[in-house]
């Protein structure tokens, strides 16, 4: 694999770190401004609602740049956005911050994904994807830990400082090993938009609405569940998130080798999976033993479904690719916040804090359901990936992922 992998990895790892490393930070965060902790807690929900509205736009505004020079923008915007959350004197500037990091995730993963895809032959680039997602993975099992201790020794500040830091070490990985592209024309934006029209292309942000929410529909609420119901001490989650961490490795690894080969049988796979180990965590969570290894298993089959769903929205979009590509990082987004409102409401309704195993269990169910239904139309509907753009027929993109033999 090219090196150039190694540097979008990099600004995935420092960007997964950011994400998920303020649910360790919060206690120290709501003393710092003296405020309660769940209105500290808003520091996690703005950069999700920050991500979904920042994919689309900030990939339409980057139509006039190449993809190099996009992707070394978005990761000084990252590191801009982390110093401020770090510098700030009051919660409303955190906030300030975290949104304006958020607004590089889903452009930074779309644009990463074609120009992972690009470097690599074509019956690579499924494994290409995955390589640079695997730095969001390795996140949590690395940088979230990390980022909690740096707070408990020198302060919250701390962890965005080194957040920073990670960013201008992606920015250089960017600059020196990204190949250098042509300058292109300034994309319509009519031309990007155009793909929705592809039913194909809905579906596929569906099942990754529906997919991979159902994850942190269980995840959301672990330390409550682990500690309340299956027993743990509070210090056995941070090596407990660690365990998951490390099923969203393997999980990645192995769905980005036999998503090139299969890619439509390797997303059924991972749903069914993913459906089954949710609704098992209901039980296993009586047993710690049981639980440890239904926790990697969630991580496992959660994060298999990426590659394929990521991989399914380029084929679809092969006309126009990058907006869809951020869409769908926006859709991962919003079905995590879906996922983790649906939780609260079932926990809320006096069902215990094993029920959002239940909802993350039907999510899974539904998008193997969405997943099926657009199997059979594409079959019926050959010529798939094929939007007629304003202006005339679309034309493959230069990096779009060929279409999968799955």
């Amino acid at each position: 694999m090219p090196l150039a992998l190694l540097a979008l990895a990099i600004g995935a790892f420092g960007i997964g770190t950011t994400e998920f490393a303020v649910m360790g930070l919060l206690p120290d965060m709501a003393a710092g401004f003296g405020v309660s902790i769940p209105l500290a807690g808003y520091a996690t929900t703005v950069y999700a609602l920050g991500v979904v509205v920042g994919a689309p736009l900030m990939t339409a505004l980057g139509t006039r740049f190449t993809r190099k020079q996009m992707l070394m923008l978005l990761m000084g915007l990252f590191v801009v956005g982390n110093l401020l959350t770090g510098l700030a004197p009051t919660f409303g500037l955190v906030l300030a911050g975290r949104v304006v990091s958020a607004f590089t995730h889903g452009a930074f993963f779309g644009i990463g994904s074609l120009v992972a895809a690009d470097l690599v032959a074509p019956q690579k680039r499924a494994a290409a994807i995955s390589l640079m997602f695997s730095g969001l993975t390795v996140a949590n099992v690395v940088g979230v830990p990390a980022g909690t201790l740096l707070s408990q020794q020198f302060g919250w500040r701390t962890t965005f400082y080194a957040i920073a830091a990670l960013g201008v070490l992606g920015l250089l990985g960017i600059v020196r090993l990204i190949p250098a592209q042509r300058a292109r024309a300034a994309a319509r934006i009519g031309s990007e938009l155009a793909v929705f029209r592809n039913p194909q292309v809905g579906l596929a942000m569906l099942m990754t609405v529906l997919g991979f929410g159902g994850v942190f529909a269980a995840v959301t609420y672990l330390a409550s569940m682990m500690t309340e119901v299956t027993g743990f001490a509070p210090s056995s989650v941070i090596w407990l998130t660690a365990v998951f961490g490390l099923g969203l490795v393997g999980g990645n690894l192995v769905s980005g080798r036999f998503t090139d080969r299969a890619m439509m049988p390797m997303l059924y796979a991972s749903l069914t999976g993913l459906a089954v180990v949710l609704a098992a965590f209901t039980f296993t969570a009586q047993h710690k033993a049981a639980a440890v290894v239904t926790v990697a298993l969630i991580g496992f089959f959660g994060f298999a479904t990426v590659p394929p769903l990521q991989k399914r929205v380029l084929d679809q979009a092969a006309a126009a690719p990058t907006l869809a590509s951020a869409g769908n990082i926006a859709a991962f987004n919003f079905g995590n916040a879906l996922a983790a409102w649906l939780g609260g409401l079932v926990i809320s309704g006096g069902l215990g804090l094993t029920a959002p195993n239940w909802v993350g269990a039907l999510m899974a169910v539904a998008a193997l359901g969405v997943a099926v239904l657009a199997a059979a139309l594409e079959r019926r509907q050959p010529g798939r990936g094929q939007v007629v753009a304003a202006g005339g027929p679309a034309a493959t993109a230069d990096a779009a992922v060929p279409a999968a033999r799955g």
